[in-house]
């Protein structure tokens, strides 16, 4: 059997992969904590029901894995085709059947992840531009993967807590990163 790995050999990238991955099993695990009925309950984001977040969530890993298609061929790929259809499609995403939810945020991480692992090691300092059209070394993309998944992990509203996210990713969202 192949063992597959990630390709670069950076290190801070590779630090970085592995803390989006964290972030992944931590939503992953409150997500499954969930039963079917909590996840059309109010979260803690405004207008949002947590299967908005979980929706986000899915395709947020979708729209990373474009632009890690970017990095890769250098054909521009968009994140989202605009704000208005991330929203739509979040919007239609909230409606799923709870399997469709569960399976639209594993099989969307799924792809990221496979997408990271295979980019080679001379790409990732291709530059991208995000769904705000800021411009960043996909390299930058673990790191806005594991912040937005601990952003949603608190979203849920169901016992997730800051002081669970490692330093780095508080130090991301603003947190203190002490105590």
């Amino acid at each position: 059997m192949v063992r597959r790995e990630d390709r670069t050999q950076d290190p801070r990238t590779r630090e970085d992969l592995a803390l989006a991955r964290l972030a992944q099993a931590y939503f992953s695990r409150a997500l499954n904590e969930l039963d079917d009925d909590e996840l059309y309950a109010p979260s803690a984001r405004d207008g949002w029901t947590r299967a908005h977040i979980v929706a986000h969530i899915g395709y947020h890993a979708r729209g990373v894995a474009r632009l890690v298609e970017w990095a890769e061929t250098g054909v521009r790929q968009e994140m989202y085709e605009s704000s208005q259809a991330h929203e739509q499609e979040v919007e239609f995403g909230a409606t799923l059947s709870p399997r469709a939810l569960r399976h639209l945020s594993d099989h969307a991480s799924v792809q990221l992840d496979v997408a990271w692992r295979d980019l080679p090691a001379e790409r990732w300092h291709q530059r991208v531009a995000t769904e705000s059209e800021r411009d960043l070394p996909i390299s930058a993309t673990p790191m806005l993967r594991a912040a937005e998944l601990w952003r949603a992990s608190l979203d849920l509203d169901h016992g997730a807590r800051m002081r669970d996210a490692p330093e780095r990713v508080r130090a991301v969202l603003g947190a203190p990163v002490t105590g």
